[in-house]
């Protein structure tokens, strides 16, 4: 089983593609714990991170999002059908190539680049959004603290070489 459980979280990791750069389990864990760590409900929540190729990438992100791209990080929250209660919060898909160039065009090492598109995936599977100014203020404030909590340099800081691409 590729799953485990840390500060109220159960992580479930998917690899699709055979890459050694991808996050260990312990890191996924590790990452999506300090998010929960700040979630207000005391139940446990499980979350599937997937690592996937460009074309599986920009086929979910064509055939969910109506955008004909890859993207380097896709959220997809656990909608419970009526009068069912599960503790599901959604599944992550995290396209390798894309955040590994987006990690290289930043001068960022690719384990920061992964925890922060996994903390902001998450963010987004708990109802953050950036739609506004306002929202995104919010969420990227949100994100930046959390970062700092895993020692990790704000993402937002000179990070003007390449646009985002987040369709989460």
């Amino acid at each position: 089983m590729n799953e485990a459980i840390e500060k109220g979280c159960i992580v479930d990791r998917q690899a699709a593609i055979d890459e050694p750069l991808l996050p260990s389990l312990e890191q996924l864990t590790h990452w999506v714990g300090c998010v929960f760590a700040h979630h207000p409900d005391d139940q446990r929540l499980e979350v599937t991170i997937r690592f996937v190729d460009e074309r599986e990438s920009q086929t979910l992100n064509r055939d969910y999002r109506s955008k004909n791209k890859t993207t380097n990080v896709l959220s997809f929250p656990f909608e419970s059908p009526p009068g069912v209660e599960l503790p599901l919060l959604g599944d992550l898909v995290i396209c390798h190539a894309v955040v590994a160039q987006e990690a290289a065009e930043q001068g960022k090492p690719i384990e920061h680049h992964y925890a922060h598109m996994v903390v902001h995936g998450i963010l987004h599977l708990m109802g953050y959004d950036h739609m506004d100014d306002h929202e995104a203020e919010e969420m990227e404030q949100f994100e930046r603290e959390l970062l700092a909590e895993l020692n990790i340099p704000d993402p937002y800081v000179d990070n003007t070489q390449t646009p985002k691409r987040d369709d989460a």
